[in-house]
């Protein structure tokens, strides 16, 4: 049974920064695209970041390109979000997802596995 648990969400203000971590548990994920999801209020879900576990490529959408970066742990099976010069429109719900796939890897539809999700709060 995979297992993702998020945590390190909270309140900032803007210009702040947050680390989230996912950490995953049930199988071995050396096979696995990583990523981070959000969702604001009345908007869709949408891509943030990923990471493909064997090999460290990373994927990233261009609204928080230079300013988030994800990462990983291997020997504890975390993955993380660090959120630097977060801005209100940053303000969301984050969700932890994983999936096998190859390509594609900004349509949430393809994700196995997914966190319960956790809340991060950019006050302006």
């Amino acid at each position: 049974q995979v297992q993702l648990v998020e945590s390190g969400g909270g309140l900032v203000q803007a210009g702040g920064s947050l680390r989230l971590s996912c950490a995953a548990s049930g199988r071995t994920f050396s096979n696995y695209i990583m990523s981070w999801f959000r969702q604001a209020p009345g908007k869709e879900r949408e891509f943030v970041a990923g990471l493909r576990w064997s090999g460290g490529r990373t994927y990233y959408a261009d609204s928080v390109r230079g300013r988030f970066t994800i990462s990983r742990d291997n020997a504890k099976n975390v993955v993380y979000l660090q959120m630097n010069s977060l801005k209100p429109e940053d303000t969301a719900v984050y969700y932890c997802a994983a999936g096998t796939f190859a390509g594609g890897e900004m349509w949430d539809k393809l994700y196995n596995y997914w966190g319960q999700g956790t809340q991060v709060t950019v006050s302006s």
